[in-house]
């Protein structure tokens, strides 16, 4: 089993493809990518972290399908959109504003709200969060897990810690 993490997919919301500049012609084809890339990258037997934002006013039926739609175990950390449809979807193994986890034997804070500062962060604790679209400056062991920053799909914790490895060399 493989964990991955993403955030603010906004499923529904034709308002992102504007707002954040999204490369899609309309809201059908940026949830059928999504849904396509998410499924490439996760398989059924994974564990996906969503930290919010899964979608806005979709109505409990829609939800559903979606969920039903996409591959693996997944876990909901809500975000400032995502309503009681959303939050009460049987899709979700759980749901909740704050998790603490570990993966690969790294300790995490999950929030869909960067922090300034978070629950051990002197200790190595990694955040990981959304909300942000890929336009705040993060600060040291702090990341946006957002499909604004990872091409659209979820993404593992090895290959978000990588990308800040690369750009550290390239500094």
């Amino acid at each position: 089993m493989t964990v991955f993490f993403t955030s603010d997919s906004h499923f529904g919301d034709a308002a992102r493809i504007r707002v954040d500049r999204r490369p899609f012609p309309d809201i059908a084809a940026h949830d059928a990518a999504l849904v396509a890339n998410w499924n490439d990258a996760v398989g059924p037997g994974d564990e996906v972290w969503h930290l919010g934002d899964f979608g806005q006013r979709l109505g409990a039926e829609r939800v559903a399908r979606l969920l039903a739609g996409l591959h693996g175990t997944k876990h909901l950390v809500t975000g400032n959109n995502d309503d009681g449809a959303t939050r009460a979807a049987a899709g979700w193994a759980s749901v909740s504003a704050y998790e603490e986890i570990t993966v690969d034997g790294r300790a995490l804070v999950l929030c869909h709200y960067p922090f300034r500062t978070w629950n051990n962060m002197g200790k190595g604790v990694i955040d990981l969060h959304g909300h942000s679209h890929g336009r705040l400056t993060p600060i040291p062991r702090q990341y946006d897990v957002g499909v604004d920053v990872w091409d659209f799909r979820p993404v593992t914790l090895a290959t978000i810690l990588a990308r800040r490895r690369r750009a550290a060399r390239k500094g």
